[in-house]
């Protein structure tokens, strides 16, 4: 009798290592992690009654060990409470707080501890990482590759961009995150046969006790996944997919003009990146989320107090042709005239103005209370792309000389283009400019780049990354126009949603030319550009308004274009749809909040805009239908609204 006891004990002490529960602190999300009958740990994830993760692996592969199956929990343990509150000054949001409960499951093989997975859960975020340890005396190790997985309910539908391909684009510039995204679109492909980056959107139908539950009848919960905490010691991620699941793949072998790893080499013990999935009924949980700055911390001190602002660009509207010493000063002068802390000058700027001169305007420009951006090429070895200034920024000593002529000319940050490769050389290559940029004062802008992972907190220099389908393909192409507005609807809930974004948008010319009479055609409104200047979020935007504004534009507009915030105390999304419309509002530095939307349909759109934020009664001003009028707020903070085909609105 007491061996029958002895083993039904052991059964239920079994049980209960191996399945357990983690919960958000409101108890509606839920991670269940549990061992197969292969000694493959799995986990699922639940919100309220709906599963959104269905029963996935974990584990890794590495040259130290296989630790994809036949493993064994040694121990999970107890569930802990961690809150933090910090301040974010360079994101969407400025003071940041939250809650979440963190629990660990341990994993041996062979009688060795293998790794640790730790699970972090907030009412909205789950993330995880793996913690990998030393096997005899092997103190490294490469990790060949995850059995990560992501396993999605049938029927669930997805918002994903494709992968590049490698060693393809401009002068073998790719890949950098800037294919179309594909909406509504059934599971079932592979992208371009290389999966698809990060940030990842899915549309999943909601159980069916939640359709029937009083009160709540959600049809769907949206779904995105991430990463976050990706610096020099790992790759960048993406996922691939196969047989209804999706899987963490690594770099391809033939990026960065085929040199480095294409796997991760780590110190044991050590940390991978966290992954991250972020759950809502609504939209709003992922376009106001802070998942991927809670888990990460600074590397290093700020060696200064960092200035955001709004920024002059002639690139996007005149191209190579206008970095000449005459029209960047025009364009200082048209910086200054629009009370704008910036100028950026962009390619060829060494050849065509040259060092000596460069200096002379940047001393012109601080007499005119303007500060200067200046473009580099990234490149060494792992790309053709011809523009200069090249060559400077890849090797530490040459590096060093250039920032410390930047410092002295009175430069104030870089645009640095062409990089392209998510491998681990790549991410230490970005940390080692953004840490030696600190040592100088300057502030960092990635183009033809990866996406940010974390980095707004862990580099207090970094200002954006592009990795999107951005404003230069309204100037080489007129499809991009044809559908522009499908951008604005997508980027502030996924790609924006998860770090700082250089669009560069905004344009007020009704033709990408210096002119204004031709070139690419936009067909967006003047106010969906507005719009887009609160939708779109980083703390120094480079605007494509240009000199010309100034007299063809309507008054209005560039009134509001002076006196556009970059700087955001907070965000809440209001309604969205990705690929129909989105109305979003931020609050600027002192408490005011403006709400923008546009509308990416075909024919005008009429919704009832809720916006608590506001209160009932007080006058607004209203930019609609390319006109601005005043008005008031209606009772419960509620207004009517039809925005045009390819138009938006803006309150403030």
């Amino acid at each position: 009798m007491k061996k029958t006891i002895l083993s039904a004990l052991c059964v239920l002490a079994a049980m209960a290592v191996n399945a357990q529960t983690v919960s958000s602190p409101d108890g509606n999300l839920k991670v269940n992690v549990s061992l197969s009958d292969a000694g493959v740990p799995m986990y699922s994830v639940t919100y309220g009654p709906t599963v959104v993760i269905e029963s996935s692996p974990l584990g890794l592969n590495t040259t130290v060990g296989d630790f994809t199956s036949i493993l064994k929990l040694d121990k999970a343990s107890e569930v802990g409470a961690v809150s933090e509150s910090y301040d974010l000054a360079n994101a969407k949001k400025a003071s940041i707080s939250y809650t979440a409960n963190e629990q660990t499951f341990s994993y041996s093989k062979d009688g060795k501890a293998a790794f640790d997975v730790t699970f972090h859960v907030d009412n909205n975020n789950v993330a995880f990482r793996y913690k990998v340890y030393p096997q005899r005396d092997r103190l490294a190790c490469l990790v060949n590759h995850e059995t990560t997985a992501y396993t999605m309910p049938l029927g669930t539908t997805t918002f994903l961009c494709p992968q590049m391909t490698p060693q393809t684009g401009f002068a073998r510039t790719a890949p950098s995150y800037e294919t179309f995204y594909d909406y509504d679109a059934e599971m079932g492909k592979n992208g371009h046969g290389r999966g698809y980056t990060f940030p990842a959107l899915f549309k999943v139908k909601a159980a069916d006790t939640a359709k029937k539950a009083k009160n709540a009848q959600p049809e769907n919960v949206w779904v995105m996944l991430c990463e976050t905490g990706v610096d020099g010691s790992y790759c960048g991620s993406r996922i691939m997919f196969k047989d209804n699941v999706y899987t963490i793949a690594y770099p391809e072998d033939t990026e960065f003009g085929g040199v480095g790893q294409s796997a991760p080499g780590i110190m044991l013990p050590g940390y991978t990146p966290w992954r991250t999935i972020t759950v809502g009924t609504t939209l709003a949980p992922l376009a106001e989320t802070t998942i991927m700055w809670d888990l990460v911390k600074p590397l290093y001190e700020a060696s200064q107090t960092y200035k955001y602002g709004r920024s002059a660009w002639s690139w996007i509207i005149r191209m190579d042709a206008s970095c000449n010493y005459d029209e960047q000063k025009e364009y200082v002068d048209f910086a200054s005239a629009m009370g704008w802390e910036y100028l950026l000058i962009d390619a060829l700027w060494d050849s065509n103005i040259g060092y000596e001169r460069m200096e002379e305007l940047v001393k012109y420009a601080k007499t005119k209370n303007v500060d200067i951006y200046l473009w580099y090429n990234s490149n060494g070895y792992w790309n053709d792309a011809p523009q200069g200034p090249r060559g400077k920024l890849h090797r530490m000593n040459d590096r060093h000389k250039e920032f410390a002529w930047l410092k002295k000319a009175g430069v104030k940050g870089l645009k640095i283009d062409f990089i392209g490769s998510d491998k681990q050389q790549t991410m230490q290559m970005y940390e080692d400019i953004l840490c030696d940029a600190n040592d100088y004062g300057l502030e960092i802008i990635f183009h033809g780049c990866t996406l940010p992972r974390g980095w707004e907190r862990m580099f207090p220099n970094f200002i954006s990354c592009e990795a999107v389908r951005a404003s230069e393909n309204l100037s080489f192409g007129q499809h991009d126009n044809d559908i522009e507005a499908l951008a604005a609807t997508i980027h502030p809930v996924l790609r924006n949603a998860v770090g700082n974004m250089d669009f560069g948008g905004s344009a007020l010319n009704k033709f990408y030319s210096k002119d204004n009479k031709r070139g690419r055609k936009r067909i967006t409104s003047d106010v969906y550009a507005l719009a887009t200047a609160i939708l779109f979020q980083t703390p120094v935007q480079n605007f494509a308004v240009a000199p010309n504004n100034m007299t063809d534009a309507p008054a209005w507009a560039i009134d509001f274009m002076k006196k556009v915030p970059v700087e955001w105390k907070d965000v809440k999304l209001i309604d969205c749809y990705p690929g129909k419309y989105i109305v979003l509002a931020r609050q600027t530095k002192a408490g005011k909040w403006i709400v923008a939307g546009v509308n990416a349909t075909k024919e005008p759109l009429k919704l009832k805009v809720s916006m608590p934020m506001l209160t009932p009664g007080q006058s607004a001003q209203l930019y609609l239908n390319d006109a601005v009028s005043t008005v008031k707020i209606g009772k419960k903070s509620a207004m009517d609204i039809t925005i045009p085909s390819n138009g938006g609105f803006v309150i403030e």
